[in-house]
């Protein structure tokens, strides 16, 4: 990566990542943790769930089992990338739209505020993939950081209209996003592009695979390179201002 893309990662400070499901920190931000942990930035991870019911084969797959070995993937995804603090909500897997905001956002604001967050990194209001885990942890961390006697960055993940033709095929064929998301946002517009090097990608990869519950049958159909490819740039922007 350039100097001014680390730059611009150190300047964000302490960075906690609120995501839904284990492997969403890692497709969305692999490459940033990764660097702003190598810069000597503090990263923390928040996850809702254990996605204890994201299988096709509940039978291979019950939830405790699966919610086992999810965890211990993302330990290991962790390591990859560097990152060593982690919290867990808690949360059932494809309930979090339900969850009472009066007691997830406490939770949430307080532990922002223990780690004296500088930037938080979350999903879009639309979810990205318009999962309605995603969306629902997006309004927590909305309104977590509303309550926050400090001033907290938002940032957004989103992907650039380039990446979503280039990659339609792929998109259409593994059913990634429900139909009208991710809210693309135009390459001029975003408030940080990093366009991950090699090694940084490879670290990524690694990360990722390292979920294979999630992962393994993807790189599988597709192959390594393009699913590097794929995964390759991170994109983020700023909420809309309220009124929007």
């Amino acid at each position: 990566m350039d100097d001014q893309d680390i730059r611009r990662v150190t300047q964000l400070g302490t960075i906690v990542g609120v995501w839904a499901h284990p492997d969403d920190e890692a497709y969305l931000t692999g490459g940033l943790m990764a660097m702003a942990v190598d810069a000597g930035s503090r990263v923390v991870c928040v996850t809702a769930t254990r996605g204890e019911h994201g299988s096709p084969d509940p039978v291979r797959w019950p939830p405790d089992r699966l919610a086992r070995t999810r965890e211990r993937e993302l330990a290991a995804s962790f390591a990859a990338l560097g990152v060593t603090e982690h919290r867990w909500l808690g949360f059932e897997d494809g309930t979090c739209a339900a969850v009472d905001p009066e007691v997830v956002v406490p939770r949430l604001a307080a532990i922002l505020a223990e780690v004296a967050a500088d930037t938080v990194v979350t999903f879009a209001p639309d979810g990205m993939t318009g999962h309605a885990d995603h969306r629902a942890v997006s309004r927590w961390v909305s309104s977590a950081c509303a309550g926050l006697d400090r001033d907290v960055r938002i940032l957004h993940a989103t992907a650039t209209p380039g990446h979503m033709k280039r990659f339609a095929e792929l998109h259409e064929r593994f059913d990634v996003y429900e139909p009208g998301t991710p809210d693309c946002t135009e390459e001029v517009d975003l408030v940080l592009h990093l366009r991950l090097d090699p090694d940084l990608l490879d670290r990524k990869v690694v990360a990722l695979r390292a979920q294979a519950t999630q992962t393994a049958g993807l790189v599988h159909e597709i192959g390594d390179e393009a699913f590097a490819e794929w995964v390759a740039e991170e994109c983020f922007t700023v909420p809309a201002p309220t009124g929007r």
